[in-house]
């Protein structure tokens, strides 16, 4: 099983989402390098929810139930979605801040290339990330 990480700015789509519907489709991803990851996710891959914007904080964790397919809402066949389920919501968000403080992240792409929305989650990272409280 991999873990990734993906992005979103709660102002657009939040964790709050997710839990209500416990199912979504993780669309919007156009960046190269997202889109790439993205096509590597399959169903049982762990997923933490990152809010951008003001929260700056992994918020949650979900799992992937499918494997990438073609946006069907796009005429683009190089625009893939996912679909993702609730798993938990953080008793308490792990803050960027708290991130970048551990010098064993430095390497995360999440401190590395910040605005990328979808990156992969090394078992290192994920392994450090649980001592945060992921």
């Amino acid at each position: 099983m991999a873990s990734w990480l993906f992005k979103t700015d709660p102002d657009t789509w939040a964790i709050d989402a997710l839990e209500t519907s416990k199912r979504a489709t993780w669309d919007g991803v156009a960046n190269n390098t997202a889109l790439m990851h993205l096509r590597r996710v399959a169903p049982g891959d762990e997923v933490l929810i990152y809010h951008s914007g003001g929260d700056k904080a992994v918020m949650g964790i979900a799992r992937a139930v499918s494997g990438a397919y073609a946006d069907p809402k796009l005429k683009d066949p190089k625009l893939v979605v996912v679909d993702i389920e609730f798993v938990k919501r953080l008793k308490t968000p792990v803050p960027l801040a708290a991130v970048k403080a551990e010098p064993r992240l430095k390497t995360f792409d999440l401190v590395r290339i910040s605005r990328l929305s979808v990156m992969p989650v090394s078992a290192e990272h994920r392994g450090l990330l649980k001592t945060l409280g992921v």
